[in-house]
This record gives structure tokens, sequence and C-alpha cells, in this order.
């Protein structure tokens, strides 16, 4: 077998009159997620002065919000295809603006831990009906291909938008403040899409079932939380506790939909091997660049001493290479295949992410902005290429689930990266030897530090956080490495899964 896409049916291929006008609406709640993920990176600094959360603390601000929504995508992508893919995205959208002003006026770590746990309750609703939608509008694989591109593209575009006007605004408002512009992007998608989003469902959805829904639930937050705290504090009886629970309620879901009539998420689709290939490919990527971009924004502010506009200008290379790469994604797997430009993506990402580890703190940006234009572009390839294969490969009635298991690949990816890349940063830095005086704390994050230094007699802080700094920068180069050798494994792994994987064609 070639190919496990389907041939494009007659009666698909009729074009939707006001579809690209639909897609605007669906991209603004792309650009709304990705802005959100990347202010956070750059606010960090600011919310750890603040908040004085433990440096666990601060890696839970940094990842529940991935934890909670990796858990909820599924179940919320079968909801929209039982309840309206539309009606899902609009209520959505609504609680994400509602409970981002409860992220930019929390108080406490707790709270704020609270309060990106529901954001991702919200999240988790907006990203599968957002690509669900895209199938739908679009039934010609070529227009497809270029929705998809857009789509990737925006999201792209929001980690280049996120990063500039959240520094604007860090430079001028208090950290909070990133959080509310949240608010005007929803107003305008959910005025907007009201009236031009169509409703699309599956015609014969059968009940939702709540009891998969908290299986899912359950297993992915227990072992991505197995994964964190094992990669931390080392193997506990807490740790195993909580990942045998996790594993025993994901083999509980996937037992149950392998016997219901009519699944949450029809585990059959895991049997064609491009959808598979690609989900691997997604999870794998994520996990390999997700520490390296959480910690990232740290590196700029923090060791190299830029200001927070400065810094989001600095990660802009990125972003634009993967909206170029996006927007042409398509048409080069048609024009080479879908392994070559999958494959060649995810190399490219890893030996971008292998230069990084020689970075230091006085590294020059030439060779930083190149290296993140290459994680950009590689990466601008891969996803658009898998999220074309993923949708293509299902039926359009199942398009909410199929788009819920790529998310869901992305979100853990990310969980699970920032899980154990984030700790090996954090575990590194931990270790450095301060001079005689240096607080607890400043070993918990290098934000604390540099505050803990400011209270310091001169040549103690100075030495305090040439230490600090030191030892952040050795944490992110092993992180680097780490993250390279999944990329370059995951670009040999991609290239057999996805061989003979070709992308629709018109007809």
């Amino acid at each position: 077998m070639t190919s496990t896409l389907r041939p494009a049916r007659a009666a698909e291929t009729e074009k939707r009159p006001g579809r690209w006008l639909a897609l605007c609406v669906l991209v603004l709640a792309v650009l709304l997620v990705a802005v959100d993920a990347t202010v956070l990176g750059l606010a960090t600094p600011y919310i750890s002065e603040d908040l004085d959360p433990s440096g666990t603390q601060l890696l839970w601000i940094g990842d529940v919000y991935s934890f909670v929504i990796a858990g909820l995508l599924v179940s919320m992508g079968s909801l929209g295809d039982r309840i309206g893919r539309k009606r899902i995205l609009l209520c959505g959208a609504t609680a994400f603006g509602a409970i981002s002003v409860l992220n930019a006026y929390a108080s406490t770590p707790e709270l704020m831990i609270l309060a990106r746990a529901l954001l991702g309750v919200a999240g988790a609703t907006l990203m599968p009906a957002t690509l669900a939608l895209i199938r739908n509008l679009f039934h010609d694989p070529r227009e497809r291909s270029l929705a998809v591109g857009i789509w990737g593209a925006t999201a792209s575009a929001g980690t280049a938008v996120g990063p500039i006007v959240g520094g604007f605004l860090l430079e001028h408002f208090w950290w909070g403040s990133v959080f509310l512009i949240n608010l005007p992007v929803m107003a305008v998608l959910v005025l907007v899409g009201i009236r031009t989003l169509p409703e699309s469902r599956n015609p014969n959805p059968g009940p939702w079932d709540m009891l998969s829904v908290v299986l899912s639930l359950v297993g992915m937050i227990a072992v991505v939380y197995a994964v964190k705290e094992a990669a931390t504090h080392g193997l506990t009886p807490t740790t195993l506790a909580a990942g045998l629970l996790g594993a025993a309620a994901l083999w509980g879901f996937v037992h149950r939909q392998l016997t219901m009539p009519a699944p949450l998420l029809d585990m059959r689709l895991f049997r064609r091997r491009g959808f598979s290939g690609a989900v691997l490919a997604d999870l794998l990527t994520v996990l390999g660049m997700s520490g390296l971009v959480f910690f990232l924004s740290q590196y700029l502010q923090l060791v190299q001493g830029r200001r927070p506009f400065e810094a989001g200008l600095a990660e802009l290379p990125a972003a634009v290479g993967a909206v170029v790469a996006g927007l042409i994604a398509g048409h080069a797997a048609r024009r080479l295949s879908v392994r070559v430009v999958v494959s060649g993506g995810l190399a490219a990402v890893g030996v971008a992410l292998a230069v990084l580890t020689t970075i230091g703190r006085s590294t020059g940006y030439p060779v930083l902005g190149a290296a993140l234009l290459v994680v950009g572009v590689g990466a601008g390839f891969s996803f658009t290429v898998t999220a074309d294969v993923i949708l293509s490969s299902v039926p359009r009635d199942q398009a909410g689930a199929a788009s819920a298991v790529s998310e869901t690949a992305y979100e853990l990816g990310a969980a699970l990266g920032i899980a154990l890349l984030g700790s090996i940063v954090t575990g590194v830095y931990r270790g450095f030897a301060g001079p005689a005086g240096t607080p607890a704390g400043a070993h918990e994050s290098l934000g604390a530090a540099v505050e803990a230094s400011q209270r310091m007699a001169p040549h103690r802080a100075e030495a305090l956080l040439d230490a600090a700094r030191d030892s952040f920068v050795h944490g992110l180069h092993l992180a680097s490495g780490a993250g390279a050798a999944v990329l370059l494994g995951t670009a040999v792994v991609a290239w057999f899964l996805l061989k003979g994987q070709e992308l629709e064609s018109d007809g």
C-alpha cells in the first residue's frame, strides 16, 4: 500500500462560499493560544519576582496548562463532533477570555497554578475545533493544504507577536497585562465567528461517555506527573503509584474505546501507518524542543541582560522561518514526498539544537539568530505536513477526534519536554556553588538568584550572578543536546514510518 489516504470523493469537491473568511476567524483562536504560550515565558522572571514561587512551583506554572489540555483534548474533540464544533469553539473562546483575567490577577503561586489549569480546560476546546472545521470547510486537497499551512503559519506568527507585544507590555505595565491581551482577540473571534462559521458535527455520534472522559483525564495527568516528578526527585513510592495509576487508566481508556459501539476515539485510526507516524513525529518533536523554548527567554533576559521587548525581537527568526515554511510545505511535500519534507525538517531542527550546545553567556546574536531561523523552518515544514496527513487520513465526521489526537501529541510532548528537559536545566542549576551568604532560595531559579543579588554586597552579588548564570547555561547546554538527540532520532523514525505516504491530490 503506497498511501493510507482516501481519494477525494466527488461529493467533497464542492467549494464552500465564504470559507476563506471563516478561516480568518479560526486562525484568531490559533493566534490566541500561541500568544498565550509565548508570553508566559517572557513573564516568568516577573512572576518569579512578584509571587516568589519555588522551583517546583515555577515548573508547574509553566506546564500545568499542558497537563490539563493534554488530558482533555480527546474528550473535547469528541464532544465537538457531537454537539457541534462551532458551538464548542465559541463557548471555549469565551471561557478562555474570562479565565485570562484570573491569570492576570493571580496573587499567589497556588492561584496562578490553578488559573493556568483552568485555562487548559478552556484551551482544550479551541485547537481541535479549529482543525476539524478546516477539514469540513475545505474539501479540495490543495486548498486544504494551504489552509492548514495558514493555520500553522498563524500559530508561528503568534510565537513572534507574543514576545514582541508581551515584551512591550512588560516594559510599561505589570506582568498580568500580558494575559489581558487575550480579551480583544476573543471578542473579535466570538462576534465575527457567530456570523461566519458554519456548524458541523458527526450525524451519528453516539453518547458522550463520561467514564472515558475521566479515564483519559486521569491517565494523562497521572502519567505526565509521574514523569515530571521522577525527573526532578527520582523514583519515589508516590511517583511510582502515580505512574501505575496513569498507565492503568490509559489502558482502561483504550480497552473501553475498542469495545464501545460509538467510542470517543476510534482506536482503529492508529492502524494507519501515516496517521500513527505523523502523531508520533509531532509528540517527539515538541518534546525535544519545548525545554529549550521554555528557558530561552530566561537566557536572553537573565543571562544576556536583554530587555523584555528586545528578548521578544531576538526570538523573531524562529517564527519567521516557520511562517514561510508552513505556507509552502504542502507544495513541497507533493513535489518531493511527505517523508523527505518531514524528516528533513526534523533533522534541520536537530542540527540547530546541537549548535545551541555551544552558546555561552556572551555568545553573539548572529549565531543564536541563525540557529533559531533553522529551528523555525524545520518545524514549520514538519508540523504543517503532519497536520495535513492527520486531517486527510480520516472521514470528515471524525475530524474533531483526529485533530484532538494531533493536538494531544503536541501538548503531551510540551508537558513531557518541560518536565524532562526542564528538570535537567533546573537540576544542574541548583548545584551551583555561590559565595558565602547566598540565600537558599537563590538555588530555586535564576530569577530568584537575580533578586537575591540585589540585597547583597556588590562583590558578593557579582560572584553569585556569575556562578548562577554559568550553571544555568551549562544546564541549557545539556537540555539542548538531549533535544538534538531526540530530534535526530525522530527524523530517522519518521523516514521509515512515512514511507510511501502522499498528500491527497485533486480529484
